[in-house]
């Protein structure tokens, strides 16, 4: 099962992840806000994430990381 972290405290809530996650595994917190007063971005689906990685690849601020 693929492991995904987000550290939300580096998310600027760009949301190029969510674009770039053709499984729809991704969305941005609607409710949370980061110390830098940004909705992050959080994992709504893990059971159907296949490590793609392309969040991760995507993420400008190197915010996610993807483990198989």
């Amino acid at each position: 099962m693929p492991k995904v972290t987000i550290n939300e405290d580096r998310c600027k809530g760009c949301a190029l992840c969510v674009d770039a996650c053709k499984k729809n595994c991704l969305a941005m917190a609607k409710e949370k806000l980061n110390g830098g007063g940004y909705h992050p971005c959080e994992l709504i689906d893990e059971a159907a994430c296949i490590s793609c990685a392309m969040c991760a690849i995507m993420c400008p601020d190197a915010a996610i990381k993807v483990e198989k």
